[in-house]
């Protein structure tokens, strides 16, 4: 039998893959419809639901995770507001846009102007 953290370790694993999926299917019908509606985006957004349902949430501790899963829910709440989708896209694109940015921040580090790496050189 497999162990009780391998267990949580899967249960986590599919969590963060169902919010990644329901995540990156918003956003590309957002940026790719042509004429996206607020029915349409009702219906992507009930039709991921259905996945995300089904799984318990997990407790994450990542600060990215976490701001993975609050744009989740935002997704999901301005589904039953009364925005217009232009209203709605322009939120939504904008919270992906700033946890997009936050994710390569903290991935990559520029050396540029640290003066430190070249006196070895000399």
């Amino acid at each position: 039998m497999a162990s009780d953290k391998r267990i949580e370790n899967a249960q986590r694993l599919r969590y963060i893959r169902l919010l990644e999926r329901f995540f990156n299917s918003v956003i590309s019908y957002l940026t790719k419809s042509e004429e996206p509606s607020v029915q349409n985006y009702q219906k992507r957004i009930a039709n991921n639901s259905k996945y995300l349902d089904r799984t318990e949430p997990i407790a994450l501790y990542k600060s990215e995770l976490l701001a993975l899963e609050e744009l989740v829910k935002k997704m999901k709440s301005l589904a039953t507001s009364e925005l217009s989708i232009d209203e709605i896209s322009r939120d939504i694109l904008r919270s992906a846009n700033k946890l997009e940015q936050s994710n390569n921040n903290r991935r990559y580090k520029k050396d540029k102007h640290k003066n430190d790496q070249f006196k070895d050189w000399e």
